[in-house]
C-alpha cells in the first residue's frame, strides 16, 4: 500500500503530469466559458446573422485560448517537440491531407470572400443556402434537385471545404444579389404582336418594379469594383418570328430568392390579360391536324 502511495505521490509531482493536469483544467474551463457565452449571445441578439457571427468569434477566440495554453504549458518542451513533430509531420500531412485542404479552404473563404452565412451558392454540385461554415466543411440546406425551382427539398448537406480549391464555386447572392431571368412566350401569327408585347411588358414591370432601384444601385457598385461593363437592369421584352409563332422573350431582373415567386405572379397576369384581349391575342401552341385517316388493308 506504501509503495502505491509513493508511486501516486511521484507521478502527481511530475513536471510533465502536472503541465498536462494544468493544460486539461484551463482547457475545460475554456470551454464552459465558450459555451456560456454562447448561450448569453443566443439569447440575448434577436438578429439571426449577427448572432452566428458573434457565436463564431466567440468559439474562434476559445480556440485561440486553449492553443495559447497548450504553448505555455509546454513551451520548455517545444525544442524537443519540434523534433518529433519534424520527423512525424511528413506522414501526418500525408494522412490528414483532405482535413489539411479543408483548413486551408475554411482560411480562403474566411477571408478570400467566397460565400457568407446566407448566401446561395453551388458547391461541388449542391446548390444551397450557406447556414454554417466550419474549419472543415460548409453546410448547405438544399434546393432544387428531386424539388422543382429554387426551393428547398429539406436536405442539409456537408461539403468539404477543400472544394473550393477544385470546383468553381457558384455564388447567386454574393456581390450583385439579384439575377436576370427570362422566359419564352409563344403567340400566335394571327395575333396583335404589338398588343402581346405591350401586355407581356406590363406583367413583368408591374412585378419586378420593386427591384429595380435597389438593382440599379447594386450594379452600380459592382461596375466601380470590377472590370465589368454596363449592363440593362430594366425589363427587356424581344421578338422573333418563327415557322409556327412569334416568339417573345422577356428578361428581367429579379431577387434571388424570389425568382419562382416572381415568374408565377408575371404568369397569372398574363393569363388574365390575354383573356380579356382574347379576340386579338392568342397563346401560340404546336397543333397537328390530321386531315384524313389512310385506308388500310389488312390481308
Amino acid at each position: 500500500m506504501e509503495s502505491i502511495t509513493i508511486a501516486i505521490t511521484a507521478l502527481l509531482n511530475d513536471p510533465v503530469v502536472v503541465k498536462i493536469g494544468y493544460f486539461v483544467v484551463s482547457a475545460a474551463i475554456a470551454v464552459i466559458v465558450v459555451r456560456a457565452l454562447q448561450l448569453v449571445a443566443s439569447r440575448s441578439i434577436a438578429d439571426s446573422n449577427a448572432r452566428y457571427r458573434v457565436r463564431k468569434f466567440i468559439g474562434f477566440f476559445g480556440y485561440v485560448i486553449v492553443a495559447l495554453v497548450l504553448l505555455s504549458a509546454f513551451s520548455e518542451k517545444m525544442g524537443q517537440l519540434s523534433v518529433i513533430f519534424g520527423v512525424a509531420g511528413a506522414g501526418i500531412a500525408f494522412a490528414l491531407q483532405e482535413v489539411i485542404a479543408s483548413i486551408a479552404g475554411w482560411i480562403a473563404v474566411s477571408f478570400g470572400g467566397f460565400y457568407r452565412p446566407g448566401d446561395r451558392v453551388q458547391l461541388g454540385g449542391i446548390k444551397g443556402d450557406v447556414i454554417d461554415i466550419g474549419m472543415l466543411r460548409t453546410t448547405l440546406m438544399e434546393i432544387g434537385d428531386w424539388v422543382g425551382g429554387d426551393i428547398y427539398n429539406g436536405r442539409i448537406v456537408r461539403v468539404a471545404n477543400s472544394f473550393v480549391f477544385k470546383e468553381p464555386v457558384y455564388n447567386y447572392s454574393g456581390e450583385f444579389k439579384f439575377l436576370w431571368d427570362e422566359f419564352k412566350l409563344p403567340v400566335r401569327m394571327t395575333s396583335d404582336w404589338r398588343l402581346a408585347q405591350r401586355l407581356i411588358e406590363e406583367a413583368v414591370t408591374k412585378n419586378v418594379d420593386e427591384f429595380l432601384e435597389d438593382a440599379r444601385k447594386n450594379w452600380k457598385d459592382l461596375v466601380g469594383k470590377f472590370l465589368i461593363e454596363e449592363a440593362r437592369v430594366a425589363p427587356m421584352v424581344t421578338v422573333m418570328i418563327t415557322d409556327n409563332w412569334y416568339e417573345f422573350t422577356a428578361r428581367y431582373v429579379v431577387n434571388y430568392q424570389r425568382r419562382r415567386i416572381t415568374k408565377d405572379a408575371i404568369m397569372r397576369d398574363l393569363l388574365i390579360a390575354f383573356d380579356n384581349h382574347r379576340d386579338k391575342v392568342e397563346f401560340g401552341s404546336t397543333t397537328i391536324e390530321l386531315v384524313a385517316v389512310p385506308k388500310l388493308s389488312v390481308k
